[in-house]
């Protein structure tokens, strides 16, 4: 068949000048080689692609443009191509790939053509970049964002610290976003600002300060209130937002803006600046909220991890306070139980003496408030409920704070002079020590802390929802608030107050304990406590407490009697302890009372076995390696069911079981414990009498 003959001459065009420019213009990289594989011609794309000039690669072999790892593969395969050349079209093979001057590397597809039929030697390599495929490029993109959160998500595992991963997010973003500038802001705990956490980019330092206020028609705000990405595609156009100065006068363009949540609550956002204009896409949005949730995820973790240690330390500090107190309190025992004889005593009557024994008295005292606390701290504490003057409460309290607090705090209480609470006095002073506390720190700058009481015949309805089912139905309640003028909180901050180890309070300076105290001890006393705060109007906390004035009274003469003890009563005393033993035979003796002491049950319950008859058992609940002192109250209650039975301990855990687990006729006595503290409570045991009905079944 005969050639088909061109009509470009038949045009007055030279076909050589169409075939060279043809050439010349093609878009692919056009490589013509010849049979041992060295370039004799080339076009300006494959310039481009390459990074060579034509000087360059024209006698170049095709070899030097495969990467090293597939050079000789690639040259045998062109060797045996070279012995039965064919024309292969593009898209036969994906997995191609070409080596730059740069030593880059960058995938491509590649045609070949022979052309040995037209009588020429040659093969035509066409090469395009498959990268310059919209899809295709749209995938390599996803599959490096795709990489890259791999990669931070294996760095979040092994990163403790989750300041490490805050430092870097920024840096990642940038490089793989080719980002001008991006920064993470957290919100500050007031929810009015926000800070610099991290941040990375070219621009920063050209940028200036970001907008930080996190109200009004700011980004901040507009994040806070929008709480979804927002994209930004031209500032120029841009109608929601104005754009800061500075970020117009350093070229930023475009914007993406994606919040941080941390369990349904926005905590801080993103920000990533471009100097091109559209610069951010869905796949752009869906990566930054994929490393946003990284980041928040291994911010939690180090949270729950801290939040864990911290409930770590706080066991070992209750084991470690509980294990300890009993000994210690034995200690105060001795201590202020021979302080007190030696008060008595005519030769140290003196002046210098009762200085002296005063002194000692104190110092123990305030050694056995500090085992209190401790045990109170990890919440082993036994409440010891009595009529409290809720106005002089706070008297005194307002008194004391004026002493200790920024002067720039002014003070004031407004109490009902009728109110009184039934409650553990000293633990409701801690409490409303724990909420001032609170709101001297919601108050840096100064402002004022309000105490105030009334008596309410009806409590409101939220309120009485949230009382116990063994709350007393009606008893009028004292409501007991405390109110600052400080920074307020937010309905998140409210709805988390009362949570263990919750705190708004920077690192270092709050336990998270406080509220969670309060709200402890106002449900242990029958009452509940409430909250009532708006952000930057202030804060007011409420206990409400049952009233003491219709919780049937002790008559006059019950008060008058409640320590009294008869002349000669017959005490069991058991105590392993020899110098406490000693101090409370001494007080037994200056009571009037006849006294056996033991140092274990064993040796109580055969002297109780014997000829001698008891009124009361007063026994340490620990005794060593025998019985218990339950288990010896059970057992000597069986033998003697009419004797009254007063328990002691200097550790409160204990108290708290045995208030748990023994029969209510059983009086429960703290150490330390003065002379006075002593007859009151055997006067309530044998009020509360023997066991009834036989006596206490125990173990």
């Amino acid at each position: 068949m005969a050639e088909r003959a061109s009509g470009l001459p038949a045009l007055g065009i030279d076909e050589q000048s169409v075939f060279r420019s043809l050439h010349a213009s093609y878009p692919d990289a056009l490589l013509i080689v010849d049979r041992s594989g060295k370039i004799v011609l080339t076009n300006e794309a494959a310039e481009t692609l390459l990074g060579y000039t034509s000087f360059e690669l024209v006698g170049m072999s095709v070899d030097e443009l495969v990467p090293d790892a597939i050079r000789s593969r690639h040259s045998s395969y062109r060797e045996a191509y070279a012995q039965a050349p064919r024309a292969r079209p593009m898209g036969t093979q994906m997995d191609l790939v070409a080596k730059r001057k740069d030593g880059s590397e960058v995938m491509v597809e590649i045609a070949l053509s022979p052309l040995q039929g037209r009588g020429l030697p040659l093969v035509v390599a066409a090469i395009r970049d498959i990268g310059t495929y919209p899809r295709v490029k749209q995938a390599l993109l996803r599959a490096r964002y795709a990489e890259t959160l791999a990669q931070v998500g294996r760095d979040a595992v092994d990163a403790r610290d989750p300041q490490v991963l805050l430092d870097q997010a920024p840096a990642i973003a940038v490089a793989t976003l080719d980002a001008a500038a991006v920064m993470v802001l957290l919100l500050n705990t007031d929810r009015q600002s926000f800070r610099v956490a991290s941040c990375a980019g070219p621009l920063i330092g050209r940028i200036g300060d970001p907008p930080l206020e996190a109200t009004g028609n700011t980004l901040g705000g507009f994040m806070l209130s929008h709480g979804k990405p927002v994209v930004i595609a031209d500032w120029h156009s841009e109608h929601r937002l104005q754009s800061p100065q500075s970020w117009l006068d350093a070229g930023v363009v475009s914007t993406l803006l994606v919040p941080l949540f941390d369990r349904g609550r926005q905590i801080g956002v993103i920000e990533i600046l471009s100097t091109s204009r559209s610069r951010f896409g869905d796949d752009e949005v869906r990566f930054i909220e994929s490393l946003s949730s990284l980041l928040v995820a291994n911010l939690q973790r180090a949270q729950s991890e801290e939040a864990l240690n911290h409930a770590q330390r706080l066991e070992s500090v209750g084991q470690l306070t509980g294990g300890i107190a009993h000994d210690f309190n034995n200690l105060l025992t001795v201590i202020q139980g021979n302080l007190q004889v030696l008060d008595e005593m005519p030769s140290h009557s003196d002046t210098q003496s009762q200085s002296l024994i005063g002194a000692a008295t104190r110092a123990a005292r305030r050694g056995a408030e500090l085992t209190s606390q401790l045990l109170a701290f990890s919440r082993r504490q036994v409440l010891r409920p009595s009529e409290v003057d809720v106005s002089a409460l706070l008297q005194s309290l307002s008194g004391m704070l004026h002493r200790t607090l920024d002067q720039r705090i002014q003070i004031e209480v407004s109490a009902d002079d009728s109110a009184v609470v039934r409650a553990d006095a000293g633990q409701l002073e801690s409490a409303l020590l724990n909420v001032a506390i609170n709101g001297r720190d919601a108050m840096p700058d100064g402002g004022t802390l309000r105490f105030s009481s009334r008596t309410l015949a009806d409590l409101p309805e939220a309120i009485r929802r949230d009382l116990d089912a063994d709350a007393p139905a009606d008893v009028p309640f004292v409501a007991i608030s405390v109110q600052d003028t400080g920074t307020g909180m937010t309905e998140e901050v409210k709805e988390r107050a009362f949570e263990p180890f919750f705190t708004t309070k920077s690192t270092g300076r709050g336990t998270g304990l406080g509220l969670s105290t309060v709200y402890g001890f106002a449900k242990q006393s029958k009452g509940t406590v409430a909250i009532d705060s708006l952000p930057g109007s202030g804060t007011t906390v409420t206990l409400y407490i049952p009233s003491a004035l219709e919780q049937s009274p002790m008559t006059a003469d019950a008060a008058e009697t409640a320590g009294t003890i008869p002349v000669g009563l017959s005490v069991l005393l058991v105590e392993d302890d020899a110098e406490v033993r000693a101090v409370v035979t001494a007080f037994l003796s200056a009571l009037g009372c006849r006294s056996n002491a033991c140092s274990s049950a064993e040796d109580a319950l055969m002297v109780l076995s014997g000829d001698t008859s008891f009124d009361v058992l007063l026994s340490d609940i620990s005794l060593g390696a025998g019985l218990r002192g339950t288990e010896l109250a059970a057992i000597a209650q069986r033998q003697v069911p009419q004797l009254a039975v007063l328990l002691m301990s200097g550790y409160s855990a204990e108290l708290l079981e045995a208030d748990s687990s023994s029969p209510a006729s059983w009086e429960l006595l703290r150490k330390p414990y003065t002379r006075e503290e002593l007859r009151n409570a055997l006067a309530r045991a044998l009020t509360m009498g023997g066991a009834p009905d036989g006596g206490y079944p125990g173990p």
